[in-house]
């Protein structure tokens, strides 16, 4: 997929020169040659340069692995470490930045081969604390050389978020539909984490789209468009305006993306788009997406911002949907309720019109928006992706700024369950372990928008990860808690 940083992380090794320099040298080559065992070797780079041990050993090392095109950091504890010049180091990498420590290897060797990192790491977390910067510490950050590489790898796609969110560029095309004031976009919290906005009128878009009339360009996104439609091309009409609004959406990110190195948009998508563009953008929002460049609905732009953390997350495509409507009592009992361990109000079905990639769907077909078409002609309607979702495992969550500006999130895993939906647009039947809970002490409770975003995979560890680092507070973390853990507004007599 484009549109997403490829990681590069710098392993330093310190020592506390009271210490054997022999202990993290030797710890550092064990860590690295596990790491290259079992992944990726572009995704890590040693720093041979030196073990730091004083702050000159830190601009050295910082030199190092900039030169070295690193753009995340392990300060990796071979034995106590020195606090100070460790911290400085994660204080000037211009990048996110983790700490892990070694465990001792034998209890045969507990005399010049005790390090004491486990003790280390609480000097550690203490000075980052002091000097408020920004790290990641893994669940138990302590661990054997292979134990250590897993932690780094699990901090890969944490940090590919991160640094993504860095460059990021979100462009918007509004204003919002009327009534959907529940996706309001305060920017100072975009600002906060980073991320730069570009707000543009529905007008810009199409005087920009009219001026791509006749591209010729055109015919050969139409073939694209059929080659991925198949036996699903049902309106093959309308094709040549979508790949004109495509190549007008690429062009526009070109011209306008400036110095950032990714781009979301959060589009416009009715009431006015349909009757003067003559058509919906849904298929075309879809296959965006698929290639890593999020695409949310009715300009929500915190919608957007979501979907590019969960593609930088799990490097695929994800998608928004309305968390839409219950699963009928009927449905339930004759194709859930004895096939899978979840109650009724633990489903629900997730909808949109038809934004969802083809490939995370069972079954597509362009077919026109079935809403708007009930006061609208049909064909200006036309453009909508549909089908069921694929089942399998998903994580719903969303990040949000509130009217006062307040970060505030929620994550929850569950799947998407093999039952027929019966319905339209790109929908799946969703299961959640105690949803009903979770629906309305986090998503009621906290004032959260309709719209969700779905990545396709459990990826909660690595998306809680992100909100922590990037300072959301973990009390507005909301998940759906297990039975027996009351949420603060839950009442327990109920």
């Amino acid at each position: 997929m484009i549109n997403m940083p490829e990681v590069k992380i710098g392993i330093v090794a310190v020592s506390r020169d009271c210490f054997p320099e022999s202990l993290s040298v030797n710890r550092r080559k064990a860590l690295v040659q596990a790491y290259e065992a079992k992944y990726d070797p572009k995704n890590i780079y040693e720093c041979p340069v030196c073990i730091v041990e004083s702050e000159i050993h830190m601009v050295q090392a910082l030199e190092d692995i900039k030169a070295a095109g690193c753009n995340a950091l392990a300060v990796y504890l071979g034995n106590f470490g020195p606090e100070i010049s460790e911290t400085l180091l994660a204080k000037h990498f211009d990048g996110p930045a983790m700490f892990i420590a070694a465990a001792e290897e034998s209890g045969n060797n507990l005399i010049q081969g005790r390090g004491d990192a486990y003790c280390g790491m609480l000097n550690a977390s203490y000075n980052l604390k002091l000097r408020n910067v920004k790290a990641y510490i893994p669940e138990y950050p302590v661990g054997t050389a292979e134990e250590c590489a897993d932690m780094i790898q699990e901090f890969v796609p944490i940090a590919r978020a991160i640094i993504g969110l860095s460059s990021l560029k979100i462009i918007s095309f509004g204003p919002r539909p009327l009534n959907f004031l529940a996706c309001n976009a305060p920017i100072k919290q975009l600002y906060n984490l980073g991320v730069e906005i570009e707000e543009n009128s529905e007008l810009d878009l199409f005087e920009a789209f009219k001026n791509h009339a006749g591209d010729p360009r055109i015919p050969d996104v139409v073939k694209d468009m059929e080659a991925e439609l198949g036996k699903g091309n049902k309106k093959p009409e309308i094709l040549e305006k979508l790949a004109q609004y495509e190549l007008t959406l690429l062009d526009w990110i070109e011209a306008h993306r400036g110095y950032r190195k990714y781009v979301a948009i959060a589009g416009k998508c009715w009431p006015a788009f349909q009757t003067q563009f003559g058509f919906v953008p849904c298929y075309v929002n879809s296959r965006l997406t698929d290639r890593g460049i999020p695409v949310s609905c009715e300009v929500d732009i915190y919608g957007a911002l979501s979907e590019f953390i969960g593609t930088c997350v799990s490097q695929d495509a994800v998608t928004l949907l309305d968390i839409n409507n219950s699963v009928p009592k009927d449905l339930y009992e004759e194709d859930i309720r004895n096939a899978y361990n979840y109650t009724q109000k633990e489903t629900f079905m997730g909808f949109h019109c038809g934004n969802t990639s083809s490939k995370k769907l069972s079954f597509c077909e362009m077919k026109y928006q079935l809403i708007m078409a009930r006061s609208l002609p049909e064909e200006v309607t036309q453009g909508t992706l549909e089908g069921d979702i694929a089942p399998g495992p998903i994580t719903f969550f969303r990040l949000q700024s509130t009217a006062d500006n307040v970060l505030r999130a929620y994550i929850a895993q569950g799947q998407v369950l093999p039952v027929a939906t019966r319905s339209f647009g790109s929908i799946g039947i969703f299961a959640i372990p105690e949803m009903n809970r979770f629906y309305r002490h986090v998503l009621i409770e906290k004032n959260f928008p309709h719209h969700g975003a779905v990545a396709f995979g459990h990826f909660g560890k690595s998306i809680y990860e992100v909100f922590k680092y990037i300072g959301v507070d973990v009390e507005e973390i909301g998940f759906n808690q297990p039975k027996g853990m009351l949420y603060k507004t839950e009442n327990p007599f109920a």
